[in-house]
């Protein structure tokens, strides 16, 4: 048991700071919010004033899967030998002993999704995790919860130096689409079958895809360009399945087309440089901009493309660049957890949710603000 005392609230429900108030967490879970708080027995963890937000979730990561620091030996996050593996399941590459896993801690972030790169057409299942623990196992909300895919310049370059398809935009195109008619044909043969001997021969990758064709995952379609964009669009209505736009790096160019579809956009990652052709429209005021228009937007790192803790810093940017300050806060907080269909447990400071609470030393939005102190599930995981 755990009393928070003094402390300034960004709950994230809405867009009021609460001023002067304490938190009790119980059982790992936030049990109450007020001033005055007293509870005998509790661990009291003196505020002095700090702000205080949730803890920090970033929905588009590889957290756990490329330990860049030992080069091949510690890079599992792209299986680039098929263009087509939905089978694979991140939580069988993220290794939770990564410094990266302690890092983010430092930076506040408490839970994240994370799963394969962009090297083929169908990745392979992203996992929801936080972002403690020894045991994989132990450690994931959500085991499978999207299907990642990619459009764009990364699988063409992959599989074109391989003198195989695809090596165009087109080619991208027509695997993804040709997996999922077979994917679809597959789940109606199995679901039409009245006798064990009528069903298709078990095919793991098709099996894989099964929850998408159900709208129980979404794809997460990796698209910077406008163009790879609506092509992840018109693939997701063919076939009638939920989508969310990661990266979205061009979405200020086509935000009133946006608009009309409604996917959930994960923007980023923004700051570095711009290292490949798609991404030279990249820019901070994107999240703003299809925010203010209406969309459900969250901040992503893309780590380690941007370093996990440094998340806060690119909502900062972003803010910078025209972005309501409490906006950015929730494109770091509550939208991702929105997006991730887990804002019952996290994303927000509300008595009954996850206690994942960040104590900060000045502001989250003050260039290389660094937490205080990292509670994840009640406990104090970084100080």
């Amino acid at each position: 048991m755990i009393l928070i005392k003094n402390v300034k609230i960004f709950t994230m429900e809405n867009d009021e700071l609460l001023k002067g108030y304490d938190i009790l967490i119980e059982n790992g879970k936030i049990s109450k919010i007020g001033q005055g708080l007293e509870q005998e027995g509790a661990t009291v963890i003196k505020g002095k004033g700090r702000y205080v937000t949730p803890g920090l979730v970033d929905a588009h990561t590889h957290l756990g899967l490329f330990a860049e620091t030992i080069g091949f030996a510690g890079s599992d996050g792209n299986d680039a030998t098929n263009p087509v593996t939905p089978q694979l399941r991140a939580i069988d590459s993220i290794n939770p002993m990564d410094v990266a896993f302690s890092e983010a801690r430092t930076g506040g972030v408490t839970t994240v999704a994370s799963g394969p790169g962009s090297a083929n057409v169908i990745c392979g299942t992203f996992a929801v995790l936080k972002t403690y623990g020894k045991r994989i196992d132990d450690m994931t909300l959500i085991p499978e919860a999207a299907m990642k895919c990619a459009f764009g310049e990364n699988p063409k370059r992959v599989y074109n130096a391989k003198g195989q398809m695809p090596s165009t935009r087109m080619g991208t195109a027509a695997i993804f689409r040709e997996t999922m008619f077979k994917a679809k044909e597959y789940l109606a043969k199995k679901e039409a079958a009245k006798e064990e001997s009528d069903k298709p021969g078990f095919d793991i990758k098709m099996e894989a895809l099964i929850p998408v064709l159900k709208k129980e995952i979404p794809l997460k379609a990796h698209a910077h360009r406008a163009d790879d964009i609506f092509t992840a669009i018109r693939i997701a209505k063919e076939f009638d399945v939920d989508l969310t736009l990661d990266h979205c790096t061009e979405g200020h160019l086509i935000v009133d087309e946006l608009v009309k579809e409604g996917y959930p956009a994960i923007v980023g990652p923004t700051y570095g440089d711009k290292s490949k052709f798609e991404l030279v429209e990249k820019s901070f005021e994107t999240p703003g901009i299809l925010n203010k228009a209406g969309l459900l937007v969250s901040i992503t790192t893309d780590a380690p493309v941007i370093k996990l803790e440094d998340l806060n810093m690119c909502a900062a940017f972003a803010h910078g660049a025209g972005m309501d300050a409490i906006e950015a806060l929730k494109a770091i907080t509550i939208y991702p957890a929105k997006i991730l269909k887990l804002d019952d447990r996290i994303g927000s400071i509300k008595e009954g949710k996850d206690a994942d609470i960040v104590i900060w030393k000045k502001h989250p939005l003050e260039i290389n603000a660094r937490a205080a102190m990292t509670l994840i599930d009640g406990e104090v995981r970084y100080e």
